[in-house]
């Protein structure tokens, strides 16, 4: 885990200096969003949906690029017939992701592509932390709005993976 938060903290202060060297008098910009996935691969087996919410940072370092770092929370609905199989399992767990990563909006502006790494904490006793990762494809439209999918995964003694949906307001 020390490992991790070692890269995450380099991968800034790299950001940061790039930033710094570029010149540019454009700011960054904060956005807050609402995510649903859909759980894929051996997760499909136990859950049957994610939802949450986000907060993320676009740091711009270069031209149409930016560095990103976002945290929130994920809930992953365990499908109704294990919650009443009476084998104890929880209605939801939940996770706290931290990640950062790149942004490039193609054209400059509009579409853009984007891809997170970090950590997912899970909030349930013992369930310790997976590393995470997070490729995507999305639409910065006019008026601040901005949607996106992703794949996500996080690994931990096995991997935990969904197709996601990330509908946010950004703001500066």
């Amino acid at each position: 885990m020390k490992k991790v938060l070692l890269a995450l903290f380099m991968l800034g202060v790299t950001a940061c200096s790039s930033f710094a060297q570029t010149g540019k008098s454009e700011s960054g910009k904060f956005s807050i969003g609402v995510d649903a996935g859909i759980p894929v691969g051996n997760g499909s087996n136990v859950y049957n949906f994610a939802i949450g919410g986000s907060l993320k940072y676009d740091l711009p370092i270069a031209t149409a690029t930016y560095f990103t770092i976002s945290a929130g929370y994920e809930s992953f609905m365990v499908k109704s017939a294990l919650k009443n199989s009476g084998l104890g399992f929880p209605s939801s767990s939940g996770f706290i992701p931290l990640k950062a990563g790149l942004k490039y909006y193609f054209n400059g502006e509009g579409f853009f592509g984007e891809a997170q790494l970090g950590a997912a904490f899970s909030t349930q006793s013992g369930g310790g932390t997976a590393f995470a990762y997070a490729p995507g494809i999305g639409y910065t439209f006019d008026g601040g709005f901005e949607a996106g999918v992703r794949y996500e995964a996080w690994s931990h003694n096995g991997t935990l993976s969904q197709v996601a949906l990330r509908i946010a307001y950004c703001f500066q």
